[in-house]
């Protein structure tokens, strides 16, 4: 389908491909993975022509058609099916020729390949496509100029999808997409009838939607059979053997300078040394294959003590001016939670995030926020507000007046910037990079809770791996809306799920509830029997969540008990750890002790407190 050969492309000096070569099988699904800023979407716009190489060749089958998402998302009048429907463009033309066509004969052959092409199923098709990318019936039949920008891309990703190209291009897909819109793709994908190359750092994606990875590495591409998790896999081994062969030669060629080092000058070996040098130039060890690793994000630890608990909500109710977008929520945040919040888009977790981190007021019920608590809330909205014309260096200054140079950017070098990226206006800043000065920012002063709603849309696989660790250090609450299940899963121990106009707990695990929206759609037959079945299941649910809520609050409170008691016995450690303390008042140190011994036994019994609720709760569910 796609052969790249010996393709070289140079950007303002910089050299994106050097002789790199690809051949990408007919019916591929592959996968194309590799650093920001390496060139991936540069290769898109080469496959397409919109550019130009500097050497080599891009050859895509005859009479393929290629597909991408366009990039200007449409907004006008045409309704959001229209759209779709517009972008196969032979039915399109076959249909406006019918309407006017007067031959007999032609107007036979238009109807003809009107049914060869499946014109008849193309309204139901694209509504299909729609619904599984969040497009309800109404929605559908909208203009798209009333559609935010996330939406109309949305509209572009349906209308390439529908139009089934040989040769299908996704770059980043899923950015605009909720976990349910993700999922969704995921299944399309897999059984996508043609070849789809796919830019993505979503590793779920990756291996469960492809069969194949393109890597892009040292200006070179790579293809690798197998999912993603294959490919590191494969490519470990690959960097150990070579490795492992590159030290093999180094000592060989050590072992030969010896000899050579030392009979060079005697008549009677110096043949023998002449040949070994001989050997040495013909020994070339290979280069050493390492993994380049993406600096690491630390956020400052919460500076206060944190109450618990630290954010609760009694009947709240919220949404914007007099509309109303969420009710009756009745929820509980505490210092160490760690809070997924799932949902199709559009059912209000920006909402639930804005009110929590006070951008928009409760309009009914009691919202209670701990005094002092500070919340970083990180958007991509929040993006805009970010200065253009500033530098990362000039961005920090007004966070750190009265400091030197130097500590700010060893404070920028804490958030993941290079030293060249510290003096770079932002607009000129890799989306990954501005997302990093983002979070650095506002988490700047230590806050209590981070609401980090998808922060991992312009991140690449080792930038978001780097973010699941300072994530786990981090020692405040966290709530997290993503659709990248391997954040959720390596971070969050709890699940909400924005619905029905509230917000609530989910008790199944991510699992089950991909599971549950991913499930085929019975037909209307059945629709009604299985309406009542779920009607009947949520009932039962919501029974069995009243039954076992005691349960869990009792085990939440024992875990937020052992959390503020290692806190405090940590806080005794150090001050125990640091020698003038034993030069000063002798009942100092005794209180000290005593306090250490006393928190280590509450600790020690609510730990075992905790160890039999769990039992018993595991003990429940298991019934």
């Amino acid at each position: 389908m796609l052969t790249i050969s010996n393709l070289t492309y140079r950007i303002q000096g910089r050299e994106l491909f050097e002789g790199a070569s690809l051949v990408l099988p007919d019916g591929a699904k592959a996968g194309f993975v590799g650093k920001n800023g390496t060139g991936k979407t540069t290769l898109f716009h080469l496959i397409q022509g919109h550019i130009g190489a500097d050497a080599g060749t891009i050859e895509v089958n005859r009479k393929a058609r290629i597909g991408a998402v366009a990039q200007e998302a449409p907004a006008g009048d045409e309704t959001v099916l229209e759209v779709v429907l517009a972008a196969d463009k032979e039915r399109t033309a076959l249909l406006a020729e019918a309407e006017t066509a007067t031959d007999p004969h032609r107007i036979g052959e238009i109807h003809i390949r009107l049914a060869d092409i499946d014109a008849h199923t193309a309204e139901a098709r694209a509504s299909s496509i729609l619904k599984g990318l969040g497009f309800e019936q109404d929605r559908q039949n909208g203009p798209t100029r009333e559609l935010s920008g996330g939406w109309r891309m949305r509209v572009a990703l349906a209308a390439v999808l529908f139009s089934q190209p040989d040769l299908l291009l996704l770059d980043e897909p899923t950015n605009y997409l909720d976990l349910e819109g993700t999922l969704w793709l995921e299944k399309y994908l897999a059984t996508y009838p043609y070849t789809v190359f796919l830019i993505s750092h979503d590793r779920d994606l990756l291996n469960k939607a492809v069969s194949s990875i393109v890597h892009l590495e040292h200006r070179k591409l790579t293809y690798y059979k197998g999912n993603y998790d294959t490919f590191e896999t494969t490519r470990r081994m690959q960097m150990e053997l070579n490795n492992k062969s590159r030290e093999k030669t180094l000592e060989q060629i050590a072992h030969l300078q010896k000899f050579v080092d030392r009979f060079r000058a005697k008549a009677t070996k110096a043949k023998q040394a002449q040949a070994r040098v001989k050997m040495i130039e013909k020994l070339r060890p290979p280069e050493a294959m390492f993994d380049e690793h993406a600096a690491p994000f630390r956020f400052q630890q919460p500076k206060a003590d944190l109450p618990t608990p630290m954010i609760t909500l009694d009947g709240v109710s919220t949404g914007y001016g007099d509309k109303v977008i969420l009710k009756n929520i009745d929820q509980r945040i505490d210092p160490e939670s760690r809070i997924a919040l799932i949902g199709v888009n559009g059912n209000g977790k920006s909402t639930f995030a804005k009110l929590l981190a006070g951008d928009i007021p409760a309009m009914d019920g009691t919202l209670r926020i701990g005094k002092k608590l500070e919340i970083a809330h990180f958007a991509q909205h929040q993006m805009d507000k970010l200065q253009p014309e500033l530098t990362p260096l000039e961005h920090l200054a007004g966070l750190m007046p009265t400091d030197n140079e130097a500590r700010r950017r060893s404070r920028l070098n804490q958030m993941g910037l290079t030293t060249s990226r510290m003096d770079t206006k932002a607009k000129n800043l890799s989306g990954g990079e501005r997302a990093r000065l983002l979070m650095g920012l506002i988490t700047f002063g230590g806050p209590g809770m981070m609401i980090l709603d998808e922060p991992t849309n312009h991140l690449d696989i080792d930038s978001r791996d780097a973010l699941v660790h300072a994530l786990n250090d981090y020692q405040g609450a966290v709530l997290i809306i993503s659709h990248d299940r391997h954040l959720i899963e390596a971070t969050c121990d709890t699940l909400w799920i924005a619905e029905g106009g509230t917000i609530r707990e989910l008790d199944e695990d991510l699992d089950s509830y991909q599971r549950s929206i991913t499930a085929p759609r019975e037909g209307k037959a059945n629709g009604a029997a299985n309406a009542g079945e779920r009607r009947l299941s949520r009932q039962e649910a919501a029974a069995r969540r009243a039954e076992l809520a005691p349960l869990k609050a009792s085990i939440k409170d024992a875990e937020t008990k052992m959390g503020r008691l290692r806190i405090a016995l940590d806080k005794i450690e150090a001050q125990l750890a640091d020698p003038k303390v034993y030069d000063g008042p002798s009942d100092r140190l005794v209180a000290l002790g005593k306090d250490k011994a006393r928190f280590s036994g509450e600790l020690e019994a609510t730990e075992e407190k905790w160890l039999e609720l769990s039992a018993e709760l595991e003990d429940a569910e298991r019934a």
